[in-house]
């Protein structure tokens, strides 16, 4: 008799007397949480979001579309970029005022090659407004998703209030399980046993979001 064999045996024996229980799953547990907490409106909730982010050391921005391409130049510009990683799907409107090489998503990318990109410019599938999150999905807009794992500096483009919610249950019900999702609260971070904070281990060290307000599709949905 194996060892696997002999464990399984003593749990079978344990649960021997236990009484089979025949309720349905999704009565076993009662789920009526909150779907959120508190009552607020629109703007409290993109100033809650623009609160938590900044509180996880993310640099949040604010703009109209109008001005975002000038935003977008000037993050760039300011973090010394020499090329910027650009999803196929990526509005090109939102970098008409940058001058720089322009590395597409490809499927062929190797980690090195994906290392030596300084920044990558996105959007999103919904941002989280009380615990600070991000959520990407793989859109064109997005990308794969390790773009935005290995350069050192991700820009994320934040549709508001239209890709704003106020909680994760709200968040969830607009996302595909079936996507490749990445969940994303401030830049990459760890800490080991003495708590010394160190970023950009298993991601950008540095996130920007720029909140914009007037994009198409920036209407509040429920």
């Amino acid at each position: 008799m194996s060892s696997r064999d002999a464990i399984l045996g003593r749990v079978r024996r344990a649960l021997a007397d236990v009484r089979q229980d025949d309720t349905p799953y999704d009565q076993a547990i009662q789920r009526d949480y909150l779907r959120e907490h508190g009552d607020r409106g629109v703007e409290e909730t993109v100033d809650l979001l623009a609160e938590n982010l900044a509180d996880y050391r993310a640099l949040v921005h604010r703009c109209t579309d109008e001005e975002l391409p000038g935003v977008l130049a000037r993050l760039l510009t300011g973090r010394g970029s020499r090329s910027v990683l650009v999803p196929p799907g990526l509005p090109a409107s939102w970098l008409a005022g940058v001058d720089l090489p322009r590395v597409q998503d490809r499927l062929e990318s190797t980690p090195h090659e994906l290392d030596q990109v300084d920044s990558v410019v996105t959007g999103c599938a919904v941002a989280i407004a009380e615990t600070g999150t991000i959520v990407l999905d793989g859109s064109p807009d997005q990308g794969r998703r390790r773009i935005t794992l290995v350069p050192d500096h991700h820009i994320c483009v934040v549709r508001v209030p239209g890709q704003v919610v106020s909680s994760v249950p709200q968040g969830l019900e607009r996302l595909d399980p079936n996507r490749p999702l990445t969940w994303i609260s401030g830049p990459s971070a760890t800490s080991d046993i003495e708590l010394d904070r160190v970023e950009g281990v298993h991601g950008p060290r540095t996130l920007e979001v720029v909140l914009v307000s007037g994009l198409p599709g920036d209407e509040v949905t429920s």
